[in-house]
């Protein structure tokens, strides 16, 4: 089984790596490609359309087939499960559906030494971990060596290197496809145990998680709170990189969490700003329909507040992102 995953500039990466594949490819191929919610879901035409072997949209509950390519539609999670694939409409993963993380997960607890995952160009570094879980669990890593979008590989890369691992293949993507021929057509070795926490994971990720308490199986509860749901969150045991979970399903990098604080507390901040307004307009009517005057000082604290808040947004808004790439502009229609 070979795992793909892309996100920013990958639709030209994916048309270039299916293009190398032998028409005879004795694995089957599972792609995810960060997608909008809204998009039409032509991917798996256009990878028909680039290389010799059948690609398609994937279906609920549908076998793996050799030789055969599919992909994961739009707001749909694309997951392994007992040689076929799952789509879910489960919590977001570093903020996306699809996600590369949980197909990479499942792939790895399901087929072990006979995955090989792929990290293709991309912003932030959703499959990071994922490609990590596939090397935990005896399976190839390739990343590609001439991204576009180079965060995506490099987080991966950093990953491996943070658990003691390293990449198998760090490859040009006009040579993925040959290479993943050879790899698919070499026998696979005999895979180590599967780690206690992938499985509790690829659980929690294909059935949800119906006791809180087994979430203290693979993390720590940490004092932050998910940015999509309120609950706690525990930072996982992984060796790296960093990752937190809530019992919801939703799962964040570090990154990806910074991300979703950044956005709620934008949020945050506009319903002040629409509060303060609101109230400041409220007693100054007051104010004019009280002879004495008492709401006037007190509306002129609620615009001063709503200035400061005012202020806050605008330089947020206007800082650049040194902090690293967000979500914006991450995924291909």
């Amino acid at each position: 089984m070979i795992v793909v995953g892309a996100s920013l500039g990958g639709i030209e990466a994916l048309r270039a790596l299916v293009g190398g594949l032998p028409p005879d490819l004795p694995a089957a191929v599972v792609v995810v490609q960060h997608t909008a919610a809204a998009s039409p879901g032509t991917l798996g035409e256009i990878l028909d359309r680039a290389g010799p072997l059948p690609a398609r949209l994937a279906e609920r509950g549908e076998p793996l087939r050799l030789g055969q390519i599919v992909v994961a539609p739009p707001d749909q999670h694309l997951l392994v499960v007992d040689g076929g694939v799952r789509l879910s409409r489960g919590a977001r993963e570093n903020r996306t559906r699809p996600a590369i993380d949980p197909l990479f997960r499942t792939a790895a607890v399901a087929a072990r030494s006979r995955v090989v995952g792929v990290v293709l160009t991309g912003l932030q570094d959703d499959g990071a971990a994922g490609l990590a879980a596939v090397v935990r669990c005896g399976g190839l890593a390739v990343v590609q060596a001439d991204a576009a979008f180079a965060e995506m590989p490099r987080a991966a890369l950093d990953a491996l290197d943070a658990a003691g691992a390293r990449a198998d293949h760090v490859t040009p993507v006009d040579e993925i496809g040959p290479l993943l021929g050879r790899l698919a057509a070499t026998p696979a070795p005999t895979p180590p145990p599967v780690p206690n926490n992938l499985l509790i994971e690829a659980n929690l990720t294909l059935h949800g998680m119906d006791e809180i308490d087994r979430m203290d199986e693979i993390g720590e509860r940490t004092p932050l709170t998910c940015p999509d749901c309120g609950g706690v969150l525990w930072e996982m045991h992984d060796p790296a990189p960093a990752r937190f979970r809530c019992h919801t399903g939703h799962a964040y990098t570090e990154a990806a969490l910074a991300d979703g604080q950044a956005e709620a507390t934008e949020e945050a901040l506009f319903v002040a700003l629409r509060t303060l307004e609101e109230r400041a307009r409220l007693l100054r009517r007051m104010d004019r329909e009280d002879r004495v005057g008492a709401y006037g000082e007190r509306a002129a604290e609620m615009e001063r507040s709503a200035d400061l808040v005012r202020d806050l947004l605008l330089r947020a808004r206007e800082r650049p992102e040194a902090d690293g790439p967000g979500s914006r502009g991450r995924l291909e229609s």
